[in-house]
């Protein structure tokens, strides 16, 4: 079939020997990926584990298991968005070697740590390593696939999210079962390895031609309001208070420096990012649904592998195989999501995906201590399959509103607010389940000996462990823990799904509908920059 003469032609941005690797290239940043995905599922199975008493585990409390977690976030999130910066001005390729190498190390010195302090900063280390993957991840994607195939392979980038998430939690019940709970970060040393041989050989550099001056204010006011911000909201949820000032001086700090941050940017003539981006609708529209699935998921994570473990007596392996169906479905349906996209249209399909990840979180109002296992199959699975049509959705609507070139600044965003919108997640949701657990479980504890009641009330765990110390005696106290742990989890669920509402209402009112299929291509043609140097 002849093309008119009048009719443009997108040209090729990609050099032809990169085009002809690129699924080879994008199974090497899904490895990539899975490494960071994978070590953060396994220590959601782990926390139980780690908070046993020694040798079994570090004795770690409630509190220093959420630094655990938190501290990588901090440090992740605190960074994301100066690492997408570096990836563009030196190269996505050297910034991605750097960070596997990094997180590699520091999985080795977590995996040795005689303290909780010790695992609190290894996993800080890590956090810094991974901030220089994820976004590279994204960026080298964006630069190796031509613009029309950029949506599938962003949707199968994301489904390895879910393969990660159902490898983790089975990798680690396996390796809690038959080995040390240190062993869950040296499993990553030989994956690190195996995906920097990878790399050098197959993954080529980028780096934006014309990166302008450097930004160094706009950096450092990047980092110290994050920072800022992500430490009052972990702060808030440790102390299960925000109005405490050791909360609110960070966060109103970090929100302050943030604002001074964007002002520096609408006033550069070379700024790191150009913040009229989130002047349109769609863009801050996706952004803004990235921080609500993951502040609503985070949360509910972190509480169902107590419910699983504590409540239900599941082993740590058990609980991981759980989890199988949401990951099956995010694995099956996320590569697919594009198809009902070009159908449906992105503000459809992300409104059902965000009702059905609403729906998925409030159904945990409703578990008990019977609940059926295929009862909880089906959530997960629903779960996994609304959070499939939400997410390559909005990743595309961020990454392609952005200049190729700036693929490394773009993907940034997308994880800064995610990796926010997480840490929000545990701190606000689990300080909700932390003070109606405390309020329920308070008026159980007159039989513990006074000098334990404060560490008793602590978490389910905490009142677990000193009922098995009383013997008989400390029966009831179990009975009491579970049910005060149920009517926690259920307040929390309702608020996780009405968090998930909210980012429904979001999508519906701002994401683009389906555009005709003439004015879809004239679109492409508009977005194509000039060809890119071979």
């Amino acid at each position: 079939m002849s093309i008119p003469s009048g009719a443009p032609v997108a040209v090729p941005q990609v050099p032809e020997a990169v085009h002809r690797r690129r699924w080879a290239i994008l199974a090497v940043l899904m490895f990539s990926l899975l490494i960071v995905v994978l070590d953060n599922s396994i220590l959601n199975v782990a926390v139980k584990t780690i908070a046993s008493p020694s040798p079994t585990g570090l004795g770690a409390t409630q509190s220093e298991l959420e630094w655990a977690i938190n501290s990588y976030t901090l440090v992740f999130a605190g960074l994301l968005f100066t690492a997408g910066l570096l990836g563009d001005r030196i190269g996505r390729k050297k910034v991605l070697l750097f960070g596997i190498v990094l997180f590699g190390a520091g999985s080795a010195f977590a995996a040795m740590s005689g303290s909780p302090a010790e695992l609190i900063t290894w996993r800080a280390v890590m956090g810094f390593g991974a901030a220089f993957v994820m976004p590279a991840t994204l960026a080298v994607l964006m630069n190796v696939f031509e613009r029309d195939e950029q949506p599938k392979a962003i949707g199968i980038w994301a489904g390895s999210v879910g393969l990660g998430i159902a490898i983790g939690p089975i990798t680690g019940g396996l390796l809690l079962e038959h080995f040390w709970w240190g062993s869950i970060f040296l499993v990553n040393v030989p994956v690190v390895v195996l995906a920097l041989i990878a790399m050098v050989v197959l993954v080529p550099d980028s780096r934006d031609p014309k990166p302008g001056r450097l930004d160094p204010v706009g950096v450092v006011l990047s980092i110290i309001g994050l920072v800022l911000l992500v430490y009052g909201i972990i702060r808030g949820g440790e102390l299960a208070d925000f109005t405490d000032a050791s909360v609110l001086l960070p966060v109103i700090g970090g929100l302050a420096v943030l604002v001074v941050f964007v002002l520096h940017e609408k006033r550069s003539s070379s700024p790191a990012i150009d913040v009229s981006y989130f002047r349109k609708p769609a863009f801050s529209a996706a952004v803004a649904a990235i921080a609500l699935v993951f502040f609503a998921l985070m949360g509910v994570t972190f509480f169902s592998a107590f419910y699983m473990q504590s409540v239900r007596g599941w082993s740590a392996l058990q609980s991981g195989l759980l989890i199988l169906p949401l990951a099956v479905a995010q694995m099956v349906f996320a590569p697919r999501a594009r198809l009902v996209v070009d159908r449906f249209g992105a503000r459809a399909v992300c409104t059902v995906g965000m009702l059905m990840v609403a729906a998925g979180l409030a159904a945990f109002a409703l578990f008990d201590a019977t609940t059926p296992v295929w009862v909880m199959c089906v959530v997960f699975f629903v779960q996994g399959t609304g959070m499939a049509h939400v997410m390559p959705p909005v990743t595309v609507a961020v990454m392609q509103a952005l200049p190729r070139e700036k693929a490394g600044s773009g993907s940034a965003v997308n994880n800064t607010f995610r990796q926010v919108g997480g840490a929000l997640g545990i701190a606000v949701l689990g300080s909700v389940l932390s003070a109606v657990y405390r309020g329920d479980i308070e008026g159980h504890l007159d039989a513990v000996p006074a000098a334990a009641r404060d560490v008793a009330g602590e978490s389910i765990e905490a009142t677990l462990g000193v009922a098995e110390k009383m013997g008989p005696a400390g029966t009831p106290l179990v009975a009491a823990a579970h049910d005060a742990f149920m009517s926690a989890m259920h307040v929390t669920a309702i608020g996780s799904a009405c968090v998930a509402l909210v980012g429904t209402i979001v999508v519906a009112l701002f994401l683009p509908g389906r555009a005709p299929a003439g004015q879809e291509a004239a679109q492409d043609e508009e977005a194509v920059p000039a060809p890119a140097g071979r």
